[in-house]
């Protein structure tokens, strides 16, 4: 449920304000700049209830858009941790396509765009190390990191049936005692298993899925009622 916010237009001053939740104020009238300040505290909202709306915040970029004046960077770099922090959506690319390129020229914003470029590609590595050198951006957004371990374990599963806990480990930059109740936590919660290997190395069994067992994938036609087909066949004729 939205949080909500006093709409007060000087020409209802003297009236008994409304009360909206920040969904409402966007669905009425999502390019009034009277609702900027209520978009504004929404984000930082966001930072510390841990939640998202990916629609909020884009109609904040908008209004900045018309209102250049009035951009808060502050605001924005928050907006674009939290889309990053989304991956593998594509929130990240449709905020950056409305912050102006003046804008995505400042450092703070330079360094996130090159580390949504790294997660792309999944270079989990490079990425843990280049986030190391901007904790002054980052931190500031509680859940980041757990955030992206939970991208880098998507990934993963989409390409492994058994990963190797060191490649586990270098993708979720977890090690240790840490790594140990890591992996405790996703045995007990998420069907993960351990399996050792003749160099009494581990692998971390994954979950099945149509990706790292393409057997369990449903072929088209497999999706398509037989009746559907028969009505296709004279058609064809």
């Amino acid at each position: 449920m939205g949080r909500e916010v006093v709409n007060t237009t000087t020409s209802q001053k003297q009236q008994s304000t409304m009360s909206y939740t920040v969904e409402q104020l966007i669905s009425v009238n999502p390019y009034n700049p009277d609702i900027l300040p209520d978009l504004e505290i929404y984000v930082n909202e966001q930072v510390s209830s841990q939640t998202y709306s990916l629609n909020a915040n884009l109609c904040l970029l908008r209004l900045y858009q018309f209102e250049p004046e009035r951009m808060s960077t502050q605001i924005v770099a928050r907006i674009l941790v939290k889309a990053l922090m989304a991956m593998p959506s594509q929130d990240f690319s449709l905020c950056l396509f409305l912050i102006p390129e003046r804008v995505q020229m400042e450092d703070q914003f330079k360094t996130l765009i090159v580390l949504s470029h790294i997660l792309e590609t999944a270079r989990f590595r490079q990425f843990w190390d280049e986030a190391a050198k901007s904790r002054h951006i980052l931190d500031v957004v509680p859940g980041f990191e757990q955030a992206i371990q939970a991208f880098a374990i998507h990934v993963l599963s989409l390409t492994y049936r058994k990963v190797p806990r060191t490649i586990l480990a270098e993708a979720i930059n977890i090690e240790g005692l840490a790594l140990e109740k890591f992996l405790e936590s996703h045995i007990a919660n998420s069907g993960w298993s351990i399996e050792m290997t003749q160099d009494k190395g581990q692998l971390i069994k994954l979950p099945p899925n149509e990706f790292n067992h393409p057997e369990l994938k449903k072929t088209t036609a497999d999706d398509i009622p037989l009746e559907h087909v028969t009505r296709i066949f004279p058609i064809l004729g």
